[in-house]
């Protein structure tokens, strides 16, 4: 299965897979429109540390704890894909306790929210990848 993964020395830092995700995710068809005037909150979030940059997201394990930690069955697995039914969520956040790579986070609306892969608007490649101007972030089969 193909997964998105990040080269932190091609990483610039420059956030712009977080605007990317952050528009994939809204109901806009322009950009600017979408994110003008607003807090972001992207499934995807850019790390630094020691100057080094990298991408948090969700690695949608072969066996995830966030999934066998939530109690609702809100998150599951659909052809390796890790999504949330934010109608089951209740919020209880033990998917974010869960998770050894702190790819899960609240939402806004008091459920959580991660990476679901664009697939929600699926064209083949992640937002976030194809938004990246230095190719740090790849969709790749490994």
């Amino acid at each position: 299965m193909k997964r998105v993964y990040v080269n932190e020395k091609w990483c610039l830092g420059c956030h712009l897979c977080e605007y990317n995700c952050a528009f994939a995710n809204s109901d806009e068809t322009d950009m600017a429109r979408a994110l003008k005037d607003i807090k972001i909150h992207p499934n995807i979030q850019v790390e630094e540390n020691n100057g080094i940059y990298f991408a948090v997201s969700c690695r949608h394990c072969d066996e995830p704890l966030c999934v066998k930690g939530c109690i609702t069955g809100a998150l599951t697995i659909n052809d390796g894909v890790i999504t949330i039914d934010k109608n089951k969520c209740i919020g209880c956040y033990t998917c974010i306790l869960s998770c050894p790579f702190g790819a899960v986070a609240p939402s806004e609306e008091g459920v959580v929210q991660k990476c679901e892969l664009c697939m929600k608007t699926h064209d083949g490649i992640p937002k976030c990848v194809q938004g990246c101007p230095n190719a740090a972030i790849v969709f790749e089969e490994r």
